[in-house]
């Protein structure tokens, strides 16, 4: 695999959010369900996947970039041995044939011991000998506003071209991390695979918002409706209420449904509330006879605005 920050098109000192930026953008173009049959995109997308497993990790960037593990998250012997990364000096002050410098080599000398690499290697994480846990591989997933508020299965396709369905929790964050365990990377010389790690960002909603575990809307009502009250039905995250109005409700005038919002990480029946903000319309296209009857309006000079004075 070629090197992943090459692979996500990004600067070795890019942030992590302008990695994860391009991941997603790479990801959505890249991503098998848009490309169906296509080998070509769908080897990229894995390169993509697997790069992005690397760099997008904090600690396993800051691993690779010390040289401690390969562009393929395999492990470096210490001091250059075997895989020997790039411009990692060698045992002897030798930097190398990459480097033009001499290649230092060991002979057998007396009192010699012959596995003193073999117990360096297992001081340095059992991963010269014995067995080692595989590395855990990162990845991003988009889901609409109203699966991560309701909770929803999905099918996501990991690097290495595997398919998994797995659960949306209701009531899931920006950011959070859902944890598949023993789907990551193999483990070295028989030991346990590591874990995906499948970061959630969520999609905006064209009306809804969230603020913690309460769901925000703004709903327009007519000037009837504010100023007599009326039952209008307003859409919630589990389909559409209906809400009372009350008589003289001003826009900015807010409602609460209760039990309406979101389901509370860690609850299994508790939810937020959601709460309706009115906006008052005007009719369109304008009537006549309201202007009329507001020209003659008495209450028409109230100053609105009194309160807005600057000292």
């Amino acid at each position: 695999m070629r090197d992943p920050y090459d692979i996500l098109g990004v600067k070795r000192t890019a942030t992590h959010d302008e990695i994860k930026k391009a991941y997603r953008k790479l990801a959505k173009e890249l991503h098998p369900d848009r490309n169906q049959g296509d080998a070509k995109i769908a080897e990229r997308f894995k390169e993509v996947s697997a790069a992005y497993g690397i760099v997008g990790d904090e600690k396993q960037r800051g691993r690779f970039d010390r040289g401690e593990i390969d562009n393929q998250g395999n492990e470096r012997a210490p001091f250059g041995f075997g895989a020997g990364g790039p411009g990692r000096s060698r045992p002897g002050g030798g930097a190398g044939a990459a480097g033009g410098g001499r290649r230092f080599h060991f002979e057998d000398q007396d009192g010699f011991d012959d596995d003193i690499f073999g117990d360096f290697f297992r001081q340095a994480g059992g991963r010269g000998r014995g067995n080692a846990r595989g590395n855990d591989r990162k990845y991003n997933l988009a889901v609409s506003f109203l699966d991560a508020a309701r909770g929803a299965k999905r099918r996501v396709t990991l690097g290495d071209g595997r398919t998994l369905d797995i659960s949306i929790p209701a009531g899931i964050v920006e950011g959070q991390s859902i944890r598949l365990k023993n789907q990551g990377d193999p483990g070295i010389g028989g030991g346990p695979r590591g874990d995906a790690l499948i970061e959630i960002s969520i999609e905006p909603h064209a009306f809804f918002t969230r603020k913690g575990d309460d769901i925000h809307v703004e709903v327009p009502v007519n000037l009837r409706e504010a100023v007599l009250g009326a039952k209008i039905n307003v859409p919630t995250i589990d389909g559409t209420v209906a809400l009372t109005v009350p008589k003289r409700a001003n826009s900015g005038t807010t409602l609460r449904l209760k039990g309406r919002g979101v389901t509370k990480r860690g609850e299994a029946v508790e939810r937020g509330d959601q709460y309706v903000r009115l906006k008052v319309m005007l009719p369109t296209p304008p009537d006549a006879a309201l202007e009329k009857f507001v020209e003659g309006w008495s209450g028409g000079d109230e100053d609105v605005r009194a309160n807005m004075q600057v000292e």
